[in-house]
């Protein structure tokens, strides 16, 4: 009697398994990067009501700048933007291993992406310490 013959279990990942896998990642980086770019103008929206007021006493524009809720939660979401950054970073490298694991020649983690990561994550420190510092 003939056994069920069983699918072959797939060992080595495709090109298409590696290009959706940096699809993923720069989709995480772009998220990243909307999300340092929105906090960046929540924080900067009390600057911009301040000045308002000053221009315009009469119509009653009420702002607090220093230690106003807009730069913290602007800095809360650059934050956050760089922690999904370093975060989609971590999980890349993580998945291109996996692949790796038992793949050809051709498997390659892409460096320029996890430079892009790590450079979009640097810059989110740096606009979250300017906010801070100003």
């Amino acid at each position: 009697m003939a056994e069920p013959s069983t699918p072959p279990s797939r060992t080595t990942a495709g090109v298409s398994d590696y290009l959706a896998a940096e699809r993923t990642f720069l989709a995480w980086i772009r998220t990243g990067l909307a999300l340092m770019g929105f906090g960046f103008v929540v924080a900067r929206f009390g600057l911009f009501l301040e000045e308002f007021r000053l221009a315009a006493p009469a119509l009653g524009v009420q702002s607090r700048v220093n230690g106003g809720h807009s730069v913290i939660f602007g800095t809360a979401l650059i934050a956050t933007g760089v922690i999904l950054d370093l975060f989609a970073c971590w999980h890349h490298v993580k998945m291109v291993n996996q692949l790796n694991s038992g793949a050809a020649e051709f498997t390659k983690s892409s460096k320029a992406a996890i430079a892009l990561g790590v450079f979009l994550a640097i810059v989110g420190v740096a606009m979250a310490i300017y906010l801070i510092s100003v």
